[in-house]
């Protein structure tokens, strides 16, 4: 049995994560979780704060503000007192590993005193790793048998310090990195174990960047621990040079985001209607919904998304910072559904909470590398809706090859059981991406027939629900409605708008598009019930 001593700051969510990941990778293992948790003075407390008010100036104070929000929310929803306790992502909430038997943690005010000390060595650990810790002295670091590990965010030894892949995008580099070293007295300049790299893309943005790096360094620091304890680790020494980098003003954080932003539209028009969403949402809020709660009316808000990347910007797609906002935001204001309860008649609808619902169509593969990450990080349940001829092969959709003149990757096999195992729920957009409005009835019957078959044989999907392509009122018949049911689907979805008020009907669910024009504002709006 492995026994792993884990040295951190904090139990944020990537964190969290990393430890659920080296519990699972490394099987029969023992894990003990040293948070350091310092106890300022008031005086200790007056000087930091007088230190970064002289450096950052008058955007300090409210910048402090606003970091104690959004600590304060990440807090509770994540404590493990969610709302949505059973979604997908549960398993990464603090409660859920406190209460894992192979896991101990361990809060102390100070890291490398001899009670934490004494304690680590009792522990015995074969591998130490800092995830997000302070700066480790050789008394705690040289503990574990075999050393110490450190996930770094950044390229070594180019970019040394802090904070992930903001200097990289400072200096205009193609690429930011993430690098697994050994700790050794000097900072982050030990010997590479693991080291990846994740190039800018076009739209590319800081924060988008920053939840790509989480993922990544999930999988090298796992990697790199099987490693280490198996024997097969090769260890690389840094090439001499390097920079070491300290965290960023806010004023250099403005203005790397002023560089990376588009212009924004200051227009009268583009103005006027986001005052006319502030007032919609404003006037369909608490009140409208109070009402139809209490009346057990609540309508049910079904969204859909296709694409989750920073490669491009059309209707189908939406970036990676902005579909973290987004869910963000539902997980603080709505009660959260997954589309199985919709289509069963299941969802109670005496909130006066906007009920939501989260759903994907085609299968493309940023959906697994990107989407997934963030509705697990938020807990966010979500369907994906797969043409299931185009899992695991090359063919590409035809709307792309109009649209961009050219196919992307979807997902695999493999990737969507994983999803499944997750909580998430996959279900039927046909084989082909067949335009049910149009095809002949005997192809419409043999796509549901097959993509309805292949999801029972490969993830044992049964009975599935149905997402017809294209979506449009023009794109499905009554005849063709009528043969989703005859073929056993015990849903079917669409995707030219509306809402869902009143009784659901399982066989016409309307969603709405989301894409990467929605502000923050008329995003809300449509939660609201604007179509």
């Amino acid at each position: 049995m492995s026994r792993i001593a884990i040295f951190t700051a904090e139990l944020g969510y990537s964190v969290r994560k990393g430890i659920v990941a080296l519990a699972d990778a490394i099987q029969g293992s023992e894990l003990l979780i040293v948070v350091h948790r310092p106890k300022k003075s008031l005086r200790q407390l007056v000087r930091s704060q007088w230190r970064n008010l002289r450096r950052n100036g008058w955007r300090w104070i409210p910048y402090q503000f606003g970091d104690a929000l959004v600590r304060a929310r990440e807090r509770l929803r994540h404590s493990g007192g969610s709302r949505q306790g059973d979604a997908p992502g549960s398993r990464y909430a603090e409660r859920s590993i406190t209460k894992t038997a192979h896991i101990t943690v361990l809060h102390t005010p100070d890291i490398h005193d001899e009670s934490t000390l004494q304690r680590v060595r009792q522990f015995a650990p074969d591998l130490g790793i800092a995830l997000a810790a302070p700066i480790l002295a050789p008394p705690l670091f040289s503990i574990p048998r075999l050393g110490t590990l450190n996930l770094h965010k950044g390229k070594v030894p180019e970019y040394r310090g802090m904070p992930p892949a903001f200097w990289e995008l400072w200096h205009g580099e193609k690429e930011v990195g993430c690098t697994v070293h050994v700790v050794e007295a000097g900072l982050d300049t030990g010997a590479i174990v693991r080291e990846s790299r994740v190039p800018v893309r076009p739209y590319s943005t800081l924060k988008g960047l920053q939840l790509t790096l989480d993922e990544l360094g999930v999988r090298l620091m796992t990697d790199a621990a099987r490693a280490m304890l198996d024997g097969s680790a090769t260890l690389t020494p840094q090439p001499p040079g390097g920079r070491t980098f300290r965290k960023p003003t806010l004023a250099q954080q403005k203005a790397l985001r002023q560089r990376m932003s588009p212009p924004a539209s200051d227009g009268v028009r583009v103005q006027a209607k986001e005052l006319l969403f502030r007032g919609y949402v404003g006037a369909a809020g608490p009140v409208p919904r109070r009402l139809r709660a209490w009346r057990d009316r609540q309508r049910i808000v079904v969204l859909l998304y296709h694409r989750v990347n920073d490669d491009m910007r059309d209707s189908l797609t939406i970036g990676i910072e902005k579909f973290d906002a987004q869910m963000a935001l539902l997980a603080r204001h709505c009660r959260l559904v997954d589309i199985g309860d919709i289509v069963a008649g299941r969802v109670e609808r005496d909130t006066e909470r906007p009920i939501v619902a989260v759903t994907f169509d085609d299968g493309y593969r940023d959906n697994y590398e990107h989407a997934v990450p963030i509705l697990l990080r938020h807990r966010v349940p979500a369907a994906f809706f797969v043409s299931t001829g185009k899992i695991d092969v090359d063919g590409a959709f035809d709307h792309d090859l109009r649209r961009i003149g050219r196919g992307l990757p979807t997902m695999t096999w493999a990737q969507l059981r994983e999803m499944r195992d997750a909580g998430f729920t996959i279900g039927s957009h046909s084989v082909t991406h067949l335009d049910c409005g149009r095809a002949d009835l005997a192809q419409v019957r043999a796509e549901l027939r097959e993509s309805k078959e292949t999801l029972a044989q490969k993830l044992g999907t049964e009975p599935p629900i149905f997402a017809y392509p294209y979506g449009g009122r023009q794109n499905m018949t009554p005849q063709a409605l009528d043969l989703v049911r005859a073929e056993g689907y015990v849903g079917c979805l669409s995707a030219y708008g509306g809402r869902n008020d009143g009784p659901i009907d399982p066989f016409d669910v309307r969603r709405v598009g989301i894409n990467d024009n929605f502000t923050e504002w008329s995003f809300r709006a449509r939660l609201e019930g604007w179509s």
